[in-house]
């Protein structure tokens, strides 16, 4: 199979979707894989490492997407690649179709194989291929949400973990999954006061064990998050239904009982937010301040640490990405129910229930595919 990686596209993304040691993987399987030219440079991979690893430079999207089988990326298709993508050519990336209809419905017209990294499931309900990203977006939102609440960057200027004699800062992580997880014990490291919420409450008997004598772990409710988000410095909207628009779980009304100079990180933005005063905002422009209260949504969050996040990114999607090599898409979903989850859009039908119920589609079940 040939294999395409072309350059990110999506705003001040830095990441690529393969480093060259994955690719020598991929061609000692036997597989070709095409480099756009540049591609790697912001995670610091030259074209030269690619070259050594096996891979052919190309000059161009067009030439990635007219001659690859599959196409990998980090980020979505953007606008200027839906005519690029070809009938039947495999598109294995981060999808997040629920929160974008346009994106959907182009994907839909150019009846490709479109296999999402984020709805590949594992039996035991974990999202493999979503976990490192989850990770360091979780760990990210803590040094975002300190450093937002710094005088100079509009936020109330309070030190995270305070000081001796002055209490810490407030953090209330709505979320008790990886993102969650990972921000609230990168918020208790750094000696902050947290609340864990999660509506499972065996996630929160396995968190109160695991978490330091700082963390506070609640079943979520909107009565419990209406009273924590009045005395919050720091909000963290770490809440995903796998492959479905996150639900809005702070509302504006709370938003006005909050306090001035506070900040809001939303890492469930791919999926549309949790907040209901959300928008997606990039690195150059990370925030913006509604009622007072600092808002970061960031929609590719793991891209301002690149290098980090590819060689996790790699680490965790390589071996699915050579099984759909290996065996074709037909042949690797029907060896591997994980790869199978992940059929979001194929051959013009929308082969996931919630990216159809999201936008009044027509599903079809995957199943009746792979004959």
């Amino acid at each position: 199979m040939i294999i395409g990686i072309p350059r990110e596209i999506k705003a001040e993304e830095n990441r690529v979707c393969m480093t060259p040691a994955g690719v020598e993987v991929m061609v000692k399987n036997g597989h070709e894989v095409l480099v756009e030219k540049s591609a790697g440079a912001g995670s610091g991979f030259t074209d030269d490492a690619y070259t050594r690893s096996g891979a052919k430079i190309v000059d161009t999207p067009k030439q990635i997407y007219a001659g690859a089988d599959m196409v990998m990326h980090v980020k979505e298709p953007l606008p200027p690649e839906y005519d690029l993508i070809r009938e039947g050519q495999i598109v294995f990336t981060y999808l997040h179709l629920a929160a974008d209809e346009p994106q959907t419905r182009a994907l839909i017209k150019s009846k490709a194989v479109c296999i999402a990294y984020e709805t590949i499931q594992k039996a035991d309900g974990s999202l493999p291929l979503l976990t490192p990203m989850s990770e360091v977006a979780g760990r990210m939102a803590i040094q975002e949400g300190a450093k937002f609440l710094e005088m100079a960057q509009g936020g109330r200027g309070i030190l995270l973990g305070g000081v001796p004699g002055v209490e810490p800062a407030t953090v209330v992580v709505i979320g008790g999954g990886v993102v969650g997880f990972n921000a609230a014990k990168m918020a208790c490291g750094l000696g902050a006061k947290v609340y864990l919420l999660d509506m499972n409450l065996d996630r929160l008997r396995y968190l109160s064990d695991v978490m330091p004598a700082n963390c506070f772990t609640l079943m979520s409710s909107p009565a419990t998050i209406r009273t924590l988000v009045k005395k919050a410095d720091v909000v963290i909207g770490a809440v995903l239904i796998p492959g479905a628009k996150a639900p809005r779980l702070v509302t504006r009304d709370m938003l006005k009982t909050m306090k001035k100079g506070s900040v809001l990180v939303d890492v469930a933005i791919d999926q549309g937010g949790c907040f209901e005063t959300s928008k997606a905002t990039t690195h150059g422009d990370p925030t913006f301040v509604i009622d007072g209260v600092v808002h970061y949504c960031v929609a590719n969050m793991p891209g301002a640490v690149a290098k980090t996040s590819t060689l996790a990114l790699t680490n965790a999607t390589l071996p699915y990405a050579l099984q759909i090599a290996n065996q074709g898409w037909k042949g690797a979903m029907q060896a591997n129910e994980e790869i199978k989850l992940g059929a979001n859009v194929i051959n013009g039908k929308v082969t996931y229930k919630a990216v159809a119920e999201a936008f009044g589609l027509v599903y079809t079940p995957v199943g009746k595919l792979l004959n």
